[in-house]
């Protein structure tokens, strides 16, 4: 299946092969920046990997937060995937059109509301064109299917329980974004935010967990290796975060392959963390060193 030999992962070549299935279905999960200025469902229909579904992470989520594409109901999750065919009985397989990315939040919000039978194309679109496979255009159709979603809240954190883990330091704190945005040196996309992290955390950017030229998962042993290097303790509790809730999900990735399954991740991330006016401790500058215990 792939090198990690973990059903949350596959390869391009494991998904040529069973592209046509009747327990498989496909989802492209793309997102971009608000500053990038491209519509991933405009891309989507561009091109993307035959019968593949569009996942709009924005669309599915919680419309009434004014937090950018908060999980959504249980409700509203399963009315919204049923209608893309993604349900029940069958394998789902996201990607994105950078590589490894956004469909790593796709990946772990089917997990959230009880589908563990998802993975996560390794390498994504890129990959897939880079090896001529072909593609199709057009909006997608897809036949609705049944979703039955059962919450697992053990998947999830909320800032109350981020602010609680300041002083209890029970769960390690692993931040995504680029070092600079990390440290406070370097603004953040979304205009006005304030800059720096939660207090404790630690600073691992999600591109590190990648192969600079395939953006495929590195192998397990360099994903150890990375992790170390952060000071992240594999026997203890890991909460991950990001600019808001979408590249967290690679650092969860990364860690369910190596068999961490004490791995949450903080949903609002820095978009709620880092509000203008908003009440929560900031810290800049370096990560502190590694807690003891």
């Amino acid at each position: 299946m792939t090198a990690h030999d973990n059903p949350a992962l596959v390869d391009t070549e494991w998904l040529a092969a069973h592209l046509d299935a009747p327990d498989v279905r496909v989802a492209d999960a793309s997102y971009y920046l608000p500053n990038e200025g491209l519509d991933p469902r405009v891309e989507y229909q561009a091109q993307h990997i035959p019968g593949a579904v569009f996942f709009d992470i924005d669309d599915i989520a919680d419309s009434d937060s004014a937090l950018p594409h908060m999980l959504p109901s249980p409700e509203k999750f399963s009315s919204k995937v049923r209608r893309l065919g993604l349900g029940d009985g069958v394998r789902i397989v996201v990607y994105d059109q950078r590589g490894i990315w956004s469909a790593a939040r796709a990946w772990w919000s089917f997990r959230v509301f009880g589908h563990e039978d998802v993975a996560v194309l390794d390498g994504g679109l890129p990959k897939w064109l880079s090896e001529g496979r072909r593609v199709e255009d057009g909006p997608g159709q897809a036949q609705p299917r049944h979703f039955t979603a059962r919450m697992n809240t053990f998947l999830v954190r909320d800032k109350a329980q981020l602010l609680a883990n300041i002083e209890s330091r029970r769960e390690q704190v692993l931040d995504a974004r680029a070092a600079g945005r990390f440290t406070g040196e370097t603004p953040e996309p979304r205009a006005g935010m304030r800059g720096g992290h939660i207090p404790g955390s630690r600073s691992l950017p999600f591109v590190e967990l990648l192969d600079p030229e395939t953006q495929t998962l590195l192998p397990a042993e360099a994903l150890r290796a990375r992790l170390a290097a952060a000071g992240i303790d594999l026997a203890r509790p890991v909460v991950t975060s990001c600019g808001s809730g979408v590249t967290a999900g690679v650092l969860a990735l990364g860690l369910h392959l190596l068999g961490h399954r004490q791995v949450a991740v903080y949903d609002g991330s820095w978009s709620e963390w880092g509000l203008p006016d908003g009440d929560t401790p900031i810290e800049t500058g370096p990560a502190g060193p590694t807690p003891a215990g």
